[in-house]
Parts: C-alpha cells; structure tokens; sequence
C-alpha cells in the first residue's frame, strides 16, 4: 500500500497525492451521453480532461506557516495560514470542492488531492474554531 502523502520529516511539510477519481468519474459519464446529447458530453469530457491534467500537474503542500502549490517542481502560489479566516471541504459523502477564504479573496479548487489527508492538514494547520 502506497503512502497517501510525502511527508518530509525534516520541517514537517505534507504533500498530497492527487486524487482521479472526480476527473474520471466525468470522463466515463461523458461517454453514455453521447448517445443522448453530444454537445454536453463532450462539454463534461473536456472538463474531465482539464481536471485529469490539473491533477497530474498540480500538487499542494502543506508547510508549517503556508499552503504552496506547486506546477511539477515550481511554485505558482503560497496561501499563508494568517491570511486565512476559514475554510470548507463541500458534499462529505464524495468530496467534490475545498473552498478557503482569506482576507482578500475566496478560492475553490475540486477535490484532485487525497481528500482525508486534506481534511487532516487543514484541521491541523486551520482548525475550526
């Protein structure tokens, strides 16, 4: 069984694995609809593909002051915690969305990371008062 996160012991930073199920949950539901209506299939497929490429691109990281995300090796946003004012994992059956709110901005992102090890990272990180 593989590991659902690097965790680097040396400053405790946390690095989620990616998650396919939402990309490819619509992916194969594109597929049937495209004997009932081609145009929304292939709307649903794209958008399945963009996510399949955001997860095998993005990662998040969970460092002791900050959340960092990162494109393969490079660093394309830095979230730090004393920014933050709350936060949302939405639909707990299937996790599908993570919201965040910081002091200026609102951010969604879907869920294309271990969602459990999201939920543990961020109520250690941010807990909810």
């Amino acid at each position: 069984m593989t590991n659902p996160a690097a965790i680097d012991p040396a400053d405790q930073t946390v690095e989620l694995a990616p998650s396919y199920v939402i990309p490819i949950v619509l992916i194969g539901a594109a597929i049937p609809l495209v004997l009932i209506q081609i145009w929304v299939s292939a709307g649903i497929a794209l958008f399945g593909v963009f996510l399949l490429i955001q997860t095998v691109l993005l990662r998040l990281k969970f460092t002791p002051t900050d959340l960092d995300v990162y494109r393969g090796e490079t660093l394309i946003r830095r979230f730090p915690y004393r920014e933050w004012q709350n936060w949302e994992i939405f639909w707990s059956p299937v996790p599908i969305l993570f919201y965040f709110r910081e002091v200026k901005s609102i951010h969604f992102l879907p869920i294309i990371f271990d969602p459990k090890m999201l939920r543990i990272c961020l109520e250690q990180h941010f807990p909810k008062a």
